[in-house]
């Protein structure tokens, strides 16, 4: 088994909550697998999970640099308020809007978005009229907002976004107006059951039916059977796997999408910036599914 030493260098991910986070896992998993092939008894790396609060974000992300971290990942609900702790942002950062991925370099922090990647992985197998389908996101944080770039990137010329404040549906549709290629219509969440018949693609990028809360779920059992027969139904959630919405989409026999490729694809993209080697991918995938 390998070990960690003194030369270990530390890499990690921040949010709030963070315990239901399975990135740990994905992630180590791959770094021993990549010290194992190279015959190393000690770890280059480890991945460590901080629980930050909103008010602890800027003395963590300074105290992460004094201690040498070599970068993290940024989840909920910290992927815009990361941002002005950075030094400079990707493009892709920019257009988002959002940051989940964090390198040090001479220059400070830098910030990336490889959560467009990894969501639009699992989508770009299938075999849909993309330019002809418009989306129903639901949630208007950061995850929405890399949600909203792929589905441009798709080629989907219009998206519908459902929210519970209509500021911040206000403050995503102007964020989004001038660097993404589609056209965003806001809602309030009350109006979720009128677009369900005419959604082809309804992604749920909100924290509810997300571990511990498991029994929680954005639709109703009666609210999924609105959809469309050939709906994809596709929750960024990956713990639980499936969850209480994927159940019931996959009992409906609509397409069920979970969470768990898109972590899967986002983190080894981030793991490959940061150990400027490719990562093990399917090591990562397997680590997760055992979790299950």
């Amino acid at each position: 088994m390998v070990q960690i030493s003194g030369a270990t260098k530390l890499l990690g991910v921040m949010g709030y909550p963070i315990e239901h986070s399975l990135s740990p896992v994905m992630h180590n998993a791959a770094l021993s697998a990549l010290a194992t092939q190279q015959a190393q008894a000690f770890l280059e790396y480890v991945y460590i999970p901080w629980p930050v609060t909103a008010e602890a974000l800027p003395t963590v992300v300074s105290g992460l640099k004094d201690l040498g971290c070599l970068g993290f990942n940024i989840t909920i609900p910290h992927k815009q308020a990361i941002i002005p702790l950075l030094a400079e942002t990707t493009a892709i950062a920019q257009t988002v809007g959002a940051v989940n991925t964090v390198w040090l370099t001479d220059a400070g922090w830098v910030g990336t978005n490889t959560d467009v990647q990894g969501f639009l992985s699992p989508l770009q197998s299938l075999n849909r009229d993309w330019p002809h389908i418009t989306p129903c996101i639901l949630g208007c944080g950061g995850a929405a907002r890399a949600v909203l770039a792929g589905c441009a990137q798709l080629g989907c010329p219009h998206a519908h976004v459902i929210g519970r404040q209509n500021a911040k549906l206000e403050q995503l549709r102007k964020s989004c107006a001038n660097t993404l290629s589609i056209e965003i219509h806001t809602h309030l969440w009350q109006k979720l059951s009128h677009f369900l018949p005419q959604t082809d693609l309804l992604i749920n990028t909100t924290p509810v039916g997300m571990s511990p809360h498991t029994q929680a779920s954005p639709l109703s059992v009666a609210e999924v059977h609105l959809l469309p027969a050939d709906a994809i139904v596709y929750d960024l959630i990956y713990n639980p796997n499936p969850t209480l919405l994927l159940q019931a989409t996959a009992a409906s026999g609509r397409t069920a999408i979970t969470g768990v490729e898109m972590l899967v694809q986002q983190g080894a993209a981030a793991l490959s910036l940061w150990i400027n080697q490719p990562a093990p991918v399917e090591v990562m995938r397997q680590a997760l599914l055992a979790c299950f």
